[in-house]
């Protein structure tokens, strides 16, 4: 009886639970799964769509017999690589009109002219003349003509349907498209765009943490990049950054700090003397990055702000009783409560900067080598049309992830369940 009980518990477990597993499959795997097929296939963006037979119908007047008029049907095939099988042709005649000339592919049939066309192969062509008559002898009206559409049909195969894969998109990702330059530019632009806005954060919570006047306003004021809308935050820096008509550039000039404005969106290197060193900087990129840790600082800062708060105050007491400095407190105290937290932010930050696209889009467009991995997914997709190389680019990305994730969690994970 137990057993029998616990198989009835056992099904109805799985029941409850089927929904949701499918609402997850649909949701988070499918979408996965199709990136993944996709990427197998060498299949550019004009090829989704499935081909069609077409048909343009012209009707023109024949010279002195107002009872015929001659019809002209422009066929053709929709793709230019694939074929329609079995392509179906039909058009209808008013009453008491009929053609006096049909070609050896078409009949007559309850005022139908039907055609079997059988194959067209891809960027097929033709012109189709039929000579249509009243057997009255009245006028056979033209707009009437016109006015019905012909009907059209075949079958063709969905390209992203078929079994046909390769590895050619992956090949092209690895071997031909600057691949290498593409991850340390993304790295590059994670990496330090990550650090810089958990510093800047931890900098911003420690300032606010303390008592002083109008101290909710400056939290409120400092949240402001962070629920700006992106559009405008990025159109704004766009302005004041301008080699000809920028604030910054003009204060920099005016100041005499600059001789000539720089194009800190659109020069991608700039050589700076360090004790006799020359040091070639990505410019673009470095500003983009200045741009994102402004941008992204608020979301450590309130997360650190959160947990500076929950730090007991007896421990900072009993620290100025020893007679800690300041950063004594930090590094002894503050720094090892909110070391968890900063290692879930930087999880956290590392994956969305990666992935990160419409700052660098909105700021550059992918130029003046800011161009990354995220950025040649859109460029590969839709700028080149190249879905299925722009897929590849796509799941190299996520694969590059896991194992960011996979090493996080091994080395530092620990302390981030901590929290």
């Amino acid at each position: 009886m137990s057993d029998s009980l616990s198989k009835i518990e056992k099904r109805t477990a799985y029941t409850l639970l089927l929904p949701a597993v499918l609402l997850v499959f649909a949701i988070v795997l499918f979408p996965i799964f199709a990136n993944i097929w996709i990427s197998l296939k060498d299949i550019q963006l004009k090829d989704i769509r499935i081909p069609e037979p077409r048909a343009k119908k012209i009707v023109k007047s024949i010279p002195g017999d107002a009872s015929a008029l001659k019809i002209i049907y422009k066929l053709r095939n929709s793709s230019l690589i694939q074929e329609i099988r079995n392509v179906e042709f039909k058009d209808k005649l008013p009453k008491n009109v009929l053609p006096a000339n049909l070609d050896s592919r078409c009949t007559f049939k309850s005022k139908k002219i039907i055609c079997d066309f059988g194959d067209w192969d891809p960027k097929y062509k033709e012109n189709l003349e039929i000579l249509i008559k009243n057997i009255n002898g009245e006028k056979i009206d033209k707009n009437k003509i016109k006015s019905q559409k012909p009907i059209l049909d075949g079958k063709a195969n969905n390209p992203l349907l078929t079994t046909n894969f390769t590895f050619k998109n992956f090949k092209k990702v690895f071997f031909e498209n600057n691949f290498m330059d593409l991850l340390l530019t993304t790295f590059y632009f994670t990496f330090f765009g990550t650090v810089g806005a958990i510093i800047f954060g931890v900098l911003a919570a420690q300032l606010v943490n303390q008592n002083f006047r109008g101290r909710t306003y400056m939290r409120g004021i400092l949240l402001f990049p962070y629920v700006g809308p992106v559009v405008a935050l990025a159109y704004t820096w766009t302005l004041l950054l301008d080699p000809n008509s920028g604030t910054l550039n003009a204060l920099l000039i005016n100041f005499k700090i600059l001789d000539t404005p720089i194009n800190l969106l659109g020069q991608k290197y700039i050589t700076m003397s360090i004790f006799g060193f020359d040091l070639k900087l990505r410019l673009a990129l470095t500003t983009v990055i200045f741009f994102e840790i402004w941008r992204y600082f608020p979301l450590a800062f309130l997360f650190i702000l959160a947990r500076l708060q929950a730090i007991p105050q007896s421990l900072y007491e009993a620290a100025e009783v020893d007679g800690a400095s300041p950063i004594q407190k930090f590094v002894n105290i503050t720094l090892p409560q909110i070391t968890a937290i900063i290692s879930i932010l930087f999880m956290i930050r590392f994956i969305w900067n990666f992935n990160k696209f419409e700052d660098i889009f909105l700021l550059t467009g992918g130029a003046s080598g800011t161009r990354t991995l995220p950025i040649n997914v859109y460029q590969q997709g839709f700028a080149v049309s190249d879905i299925g190389m722009g897929s590849a680019v796509s799941i190299v990305i996520v694969m590059l992830l896991l194992t960011f994730m996979i090493l996080y969690f091994r080395l530092i994970g620990k302390k981030a369940n901590e929290v």
